[in-house]
């Protein structure tokens, strides 16, 4: 309990630190720009990443302490090191520092920092990493919360020099390419990690485990080095090539990996069902409703609309519990499950009976069952 309390604190003195720094450099108007103009693209990157982990959605405190990561240590750590890659690269030649930094230096920095998040949760919490899914939405998070505090810093200065601007300058001219054209760039590139990590969790392979996350943190390098590049050293053919070309089918590749993998979730939790049936952990009448999503959501609206809101999360905290057992059943028999495999079952088996007790208990909430096969 300590010491989720003392990174929070930590988390709370960065975040204290980047608004002294973005105070004391650009004033405190153009910050509170920077806040608002900031704010409107990351409710909708966060909200596609809920959406893609409706199957088993990590929990709530993680998710928000992977946003606080990403906003405020692993900024501050980047802002730590990027001004030091500046130094190197005046070293290397006179006025080649912010080159260097942006190119070389700000990806090697800011994607470590960001993936760090990412593996000391695959190290110390390896239960809440079932696949690539997990890894995509716990980078992108992450990259959310990177990118909220950067978009701050760029906004503000912008602000500063040229105000509001037009479409093609000032702060109105940076949210069409930061909030319009590439509201997912950093989650792209560090999704690159959380790949890497996902695949390590389905491998049972040692190797795999080690050089998965490596590869993924080189590609996530790589991409955010090129988007660099583009925006900074290239010009504006540079960037639309590199948009169109490159960033844009990696984007749609993204999306089409996570449909797929969402279908695997699918399909692991529908074989599973019917041996839950069997030893009686779960209805018969429910397994058809439990293997999709269309089924449970359809469950709970008509407990919602019948019964109320306290019903439905019951049922939702059962159906939870249903898809947690699942997952991890499925590992043990791949034998990727790990060492305490045993003691997870039987604590993810009590919370599954207890949470259909609950369910249960809620007046209608299981008859509605037979409502929605009717």
């Amino acid at each position: 309990m300590l010491l989720p309390v003392v990174g929070l604190i930590a988390l709370a003195c960065s975040g204290l630190v980047l608004f002294a720094l973005g105070t004391s450099t650009t004033g405190l108007l153009p910050i509170l720009v920077g806040v608002v103009a900031a704010l409107v693209p990351v409710g909708p990157v966060i909200m596609a990443y809920l959406w893609v982990d409706r199957w088993e959605p990590e929990p709530a405190k993680i998710l928000l302490f992977a946003f606080a990561w990403g906003a405020f240590g692993a900024t501050i750590c980047s802002l730590a090191f990027n001004s030091r890659a500046h130094e190197l690269g005046d070293l290397i030649q006179q006025g080649f520092g912010a080159d260097f930094a942006a190119v070389i230096g700000a990806p090697v920095a800011e994607e470590a920092a960001k993936g760090v998040f990412l593996v000391v949760l695959f190290l110390r919490r390896r239960s809440e990493f079932d696949g690539v899914v997990d890894g995509i939405v716990y980078a992108g998070v992450i990259a959310a919360g990177f990118a909220f505090t950067e978009n701050i810093w760029y906004f503000a200065r912008v602000f500063n020099e040229g105000g509001f601007g037009t479409a093609s300058s000032g702060i109105v001219g940076l949210f069409i390419l930061r909030g319009v054209l590439a509201p997912f760039a950093h989650p792209l590139f560090t999704s690159m990690t959380g790949i890497g990590i996902g695949m390590a969790a389905l491998s049972g392979n040692k190797a795999v485990r080690v050089i998965a996350p490596i590869v993924g943190y080189l590609l996530a390098a790589g991409l955010h080095s090129l988007w660099n590049f583009s925006t900074t050293v290239g010009d504006g053919t540079t960037f639309i090539n590199l948009y169109f070309l490159i960033m844009v089918p990696i984007f749609a590749g993204m999306v089409v990996l996570v449909v797929w993998q969402r279908r695997r979730e699918q399909r692991i939790v529908a074989a599973q069902l019917p041996e839950m049936a069997a030893n009686r952990w779960i209805a018969a009448s429910e397994v058809a409703l439990l293997a999709s999503l269309p089924g449970r959501r359809n469950w709970r609206r008509a407990v919602r609309r019948k019964v109320g809101d306290e019903a439905a999360r019951a049922v939702s905290g059962y159906q939870h519990a249903v898809t947690e057992l699942a997952f991890l059943r499925h590992r043990m028999a791949q034998g990727t499950a790990g060492h305490d495999a045993d003691d997870r079952h039987r604590v993810l088996l009590s919370t599954l009976l207890a949470a259909r007790q609950a369910a249960v208990a809620a007046p209608g909430a299981m008859k509605a069952v037979s409502r929605q096969e009717g």
